[in-house]
């Protein structure tokens, strides 16, 4: 009965993995990869050569180019996540599709900007980028939408 019993402990104890679990998404290395770009330079060819196809595009005067970097790592055996790396890069092309501005957020920068709490006609003025913005911040603290289910069902 005794063996019986640490045999099992070895088999659980032996599928346990002790190295923490990395989740990368998006663009790897996209704060080295974005100072090979240069405004005015560089164009289209250049940049989808160095980065490949955006996460998110959108026209507007100019074409919005969105690139998004995302490192989730464990940070001890118990399964807690812990953000590591949240790198975005906005690019705005010209119409003869040169690179006519380079915005480059990462996790500090998104701590820093405001959010407001009450809703009011400059809420819905917003640009797109701080709207996109808001929305990576929503899904960060709120993954899978358990909130918001929370929210509909009260």
């Amino acid at each position: 009965m005794k063996l019986l019993f640490y045999i099992s402990i070895f088999f659980l104890i032996s599928n346990c993995s002790f190295n923490l679990v990395d989740d990368h998404h998006g663009i790897h290395y996209l704060d080295k990869k974005e100072k090979k770009i240069i405004v005015q330079e560089s164009n289209v060819n250049d940049i989808i050569n160095i980065f490949g196809e955006p996460s998110t595009k959108s026209s507007f005067d100019n074409d919005v180019w969105i690139y998004i970097e995302r490192k989730i790592s464990n940070t001890h055996f118990f399964g807690r996540r812990k953000l590591i790396v949240n790198n975005v890069m906005v690019l705005e092309i010209d119409d003869k599709g040169v690179l006519a501005k380079k915005d480059f957020y990462n996790i500090d920068d998104m701590k820093d900007i405001k959010f407001d709490d009450q809703r009011s006609e400059t809420l819905q003025k917003r640009n797109f980028i701080y709207n996109f913005l808001s929305s990576m911040r929503q899904r960060i603290n709120d993954p899978l939408g358990v909130r918001k289910k929370k929210r509909q069902g009260q």
